[in-house]
């Protein structure tokens, strides 16, 4: 059995969509990142930097268990598992893995910063704002220009770079990014929210997810932004 440790957030349902165009089954265990259930010690025995999601397989290598954290290394732990979503060796491998790590490296935390200055900020900072707002808008161009030559990211098959990068560019409104200035990232959006797979795995958690926008009080937004996060564990 495959267990998903995760609260409904982008870096999250990027693993639930590959579970569930897998076809793997799993259960979830609701880490609630306003709670604090981050810093529990159970949780970072598997997830040692107290960010979800994680995921533990019973079912590991070698029919042992194996405990990964990283949304990024999980979906290349997937794919190498059920042989899906990421060729298994030669140029098509890395072309699936560079733009993997374009999103972990740069659309998730810019759009991440972009987000949070933007809308859940205790106080308005122009810089940071437009700083982040505007290299948004440099990383979805060049989301942009390689979906007008391209189908998907790293090509004509749809992979995990995928799945990695649409739960982020679904929230684009938070970034600041209209659809309108982004043609082809719209027309790949659209092409992957159509998929009966990507509309189930969206569906983790669906009864939190308004939690950690709507109902945050001052406790839980310094679990989530103040020193709490920052106290040595």
């Amino acid at each position: 059995m495959i267990t998903l440790h995760a609260w409904p957030t982008p870096n999250a349902h990027k693993v639930s969509i590959m579970l569930e165009e897998c076809g793997l089954n799993y259960q979830v265990e609701v880490v609630d990142i306003t709670a604090g259930d981050q810093f529990k010690s159970e949780f970072l025995n598997i997830s040692p930097n107290n960010r979800m999601p994680a995921l533990v397989d019973e079912d590991g290598p070698d029919g042992k268990p194996v405990s990964i954290f990283e949304s990024g290394a999980i979906l290349i732990y997937l794919a190498d598992k059920t042989g899906k979503f990421m060729p298994a060796s030669g140029n098509a491998r890395y072309d699936v893995m560079q733009w993997l790590m374009f999103q972990m490296c740069n659309l998730g935390p810019i759009c991440g910063q972009a987000h949070h200055f933007r809308d859940a900020a205790p106080e308005r900072v122009p810089y940071a704002i437009n700083r982040f707002t505007d290299e948004a808008a440099r990383l979805y161009g060049v989301m942009d220009r390689r979906l007008s030559e391209a189908t998907y990211l790293a090509g004509d098959d749809y992979s995990i770079a995928d799945m990695a990068c649409w739960p982020w560019v679904r929230v684009h409104r938070y970034h600041g990014q209209p659809w309108d200035d982004y043609p082809n990232v719209k027309r790949w959006f659209d092409d992957i929210a159509a998929r009966p797979p990507v509309q189930e795995g969206m569906k983790l958690l669906t009864d939190k997810r308004a939690k950690t926008r709507d109902v945050l009080d001052d406790k839980s937004r310094d679990i989530l932004f103040g020193k709490t996060q920052m106290v040595k564990r």
